[in-house]
């Protein structure tokens, strides 16, 4: 959460000439409700449910930079679907950038009336063990945006060139 996953995939999806998706997005368009609306009448069980058959039909479209939700990659069977179908890439950054960054807006029911930097905290001590099983780490500071994309292009090169180096 904060990290930069639409902002960053858009300008990767433009660099790499795919089309750019964004899950949270399509979740709202799919449901008719934005993420917030659908958490308070739903409750967040039935968002992934929803948001792993999202996922699985737009991993269905073919090639193209998709940027996940924080919790999706949580969801094993959503997960085991990226890993089939795609190359999972974490971004990684300080919890303190992403508070500071979250701070700003107010439509992320996960922090609704709570100290940002505590909900980080724990989502990362649940979350970081899991998004550790991601194909790609790229560990992002305060840089701009075509800086996070080099540096995830550079990550790219490398975990696709691997199987070619020899031991």
């Amino acid at each position: 959460m904060g990290v930069g996953k639409s902002s960053v995939g858009r300008r990767l999806a433009s660099y790499l000439e795919l089309p750019f998706r964004d899950a949270d997005h399509e979740v709202e368009a799919a449901a008719g409700r934005s993420i917030a609306e659908i958490f308070e009448a739903f409750g967040e069980a039935d968002f992934r449910d929803g948001e792993r058959r999202v996922i699985t039909r737009l991993l269905d479209e073919g090639p193209m930079v998709l940027a996940t939700g924080g919790g999706a990659f949580m969801n094993a069977e959503t997960r085991a679907l990226i890993r089939e179908k795609a190359i999972s890439v974490w971004l990684k950054a300080d919890i303190d950038i992403l508070a500071r960054r979250v701070a700003r807006k107010e439509t992320r029911p996960l922090l609704r009336g709570k100290d940002p930097a505590e909900v980080l905290t724990q989502l990362a001590a649940d979350r970081y063990p899991v998004y550790a099983m991601a194909d790609l780490t790229v560990e992002l500071g305060e840089t701009p945006h075509h800086e996070s994309v080099a540096a995830v292009v550079a990550g790219l090169q490398v975990w696709l060139d691997k199987d070619k180096i020899a031991p």
